[in-house]
């Protein structure tokens, strides 16, 4: 049961304040970035507790534990993480080397985790339900900065209140798949048919080979998840002929999904545009393009998919299986008490919204951001990580990394490096609006820079992104 404010306010919250100056920052999500933002408390001497859903830290990447990264080493460990690691008996991995999922956490993530300095800190099947300001809810105004904010949890069936000084929010997206209606409604009929879709990247040639082989497949969706689901299918269809493949996207053009190939700055990226153009090229995937679904309809066990294709009904029937990898979204609710600014349409952090928006442009770099982009009205309370890009799906984990190493900075009054961000990501190869149409105008053309005369989206200690432009 929470308190009223007494009549002598200034002197009750002068001493709320210096409670609250004590408490331990809360991060919700065990995962590289969360831990990552742990690595850098630690450094500052700062306290901390983690609060992970899962029953094991990293546990949305064991989801996907199968798939090769295609960023190497040297992109995945954060430099503070990595400076707790060296100082015990870990190996480094070699930088130049790609993980799959399994690998980031069994020689990264766990032994992190694993520090005595972070692992009493960590609560396991911890989920987070609610944040607010202890006693009041958002409207309020008077006396808000200088309260803690509570944190609710659900832990094996028992709720929790935990207080903390700030909240980082890395609980990412990968948990809140979108739909795969094109408008973005889950409905009835999707629900109906949910046994026979999986809305991550199935381990086509391991554990759910007979899930898959032999069957009528439907794959829809553009990105690298796709991607990858694609081509394993297409490695199975040679161990069984009987196996089909469809797939469904909403982008007018393939060249937009091919990315930069040859000229992405991720060779193992660039890889997986070659492939698939390839496997396209061959005939082993149908190919249904500018496809929306509208409705899903099961029929003797079949599930036919209406959608359609330049405004004309088009269906695809006979469908046996259904991969849906459209994308996620976040979960917002937790942060209803919270004064929160999210962009409209992405339901990004607002001032993240003009560098990542795909409807603008196709880069998968973004502008160095750190907090000052990250702030909210909500003051010590930070959106990062993947959840930082809403509904946007290029996010990196380096992007992640500066992200709280700027918070962090922010958070112990030292301003002076939370401004001072810096982000080096290799290009896509592929930075335009209208990709593949061969006259859309750069969306990271020539920029100005600070002490550089790189013109490239890698470079760091950019200015102010001039007007389109994503890579600053």
């Amino acid at each position: 049961m929470y308190k009223s404010i007494p009549v002598n306010q200034t002197s009750y919250l002068e001493t709320k304040a210096k409670k609250k100056s004590h408490l331990p920052v809360a991060i919700i999500g065990a995962g590289p970035v969360g831990l990552a933002a742990a690595s850098h408390l630690i450094s500052k001497g700062e306290t901390f507790i983690i609060f992970e859903a899962g029953a094991e830290v990293g546990a949305n990447i064991r989801k996907w534990s199968h798939v090769q990264l295609f960023s190497p080493w040297e992109y995945n460990i954060d430099k503070s993480a990595r400076e707790l690691l060296l100082a015990t008996d870990w190996v480094a991995p070699k930088n130049a080397d790609i993980p799959t999922g399994k690998e980031l956490v069994e020689q990264y993530i766990k032994p992190l985790a694993e520090l005595p300095e972070v692992k009493p800190f960590i609560y396991l099947n911890t989920k987070v339900t609610a944040i607010s300001r202890k006693g009041l809810s958002k409207v309020k105004t008077k006396g808000r900065e200088q309260l803690p904010f509570v944190i609710h949890v659900e832990q094996n069936g028992t709720s929790s209140i935990f207080e903390a000084r700030a909240v980082i929010d890395a609980s990412g997206t990968w948990s809140n798949p979108n739909p795969l209606r094109s408008d973005g409604i889950l409905g009835k009929d999707e629900l109906a048919i949910e046994k026979q879709i999986n809305y991550g990247i199935p381990n086509v040639l391991g554990t759910d080979k007979q899930r898959y082989s032999g069957k009528k497949v439907l794959v829809v969706g553009s990105g690298h998840s796709a991607i990858n689901t694609l081509l394993e299918l297409a490695e199975l269809q040679k161990e069984s002929e009987a196996t089909e493949i469809v797939w469904a996207i909403r982008k007018q053009n393939l060249e937009e999904v091919y990315g930069g190939r040859e000229l992405d700055g991720l060779p193992a990226r660039g890889a997986l545009g070659i492939r698939i153009q390839q496997v396209v090229d061959s005939g082993t995937i149908q190919v249904k393009t500018p496809f929306h679904v509208d409705k899903l309809i099961q029929k003797n066990g079949k599930i036919q998919v209406v959608g359609t294709i330049n405004g004309e009904q088009k269906d695809i029937d006979d469908i046996d299986e259904i991969v849906g990898n459209t994308g996620s979204r976040p979960d917002l609710s937790i942060i209803r008490e919270l004064r929160v600014l999210m962009d409209p349409s992405l339901e990004s952090v607002y001032e993240l919204a003009p560098l990542i928006d795909p409807n603008a442009h196709s880069c998968g770099t973004v502008r160095p951001h750190g907090e000052q982009e990250l702030r909210q009205p909500e003051k010590d309370f930070y959106i990062v990580g993947a959840k930082s890009y809403g509904r946007a799906p290029t996010f990196l984990m380096a992007t992640g990394y500066e992200q709280v190493r700027s918070v962090v900075a922010a958070l112990v009054g030292d301003m002076e490096s939370a401004r001072k961000v810096e982000l080096e990501l290799p290009e896509t190869g592929v930075c335009g609006i209208g990709v593949g149409s061969g006259g859309g105008d750069s969306c990271c053309g020539p920029v100005q820079v600070e002490e550089s005369s790189a013109d490239s989206c890698s470079a760091s200690n950019l200015e102010p992104p001039a007007s389109n432009s994503c890579c600053g």
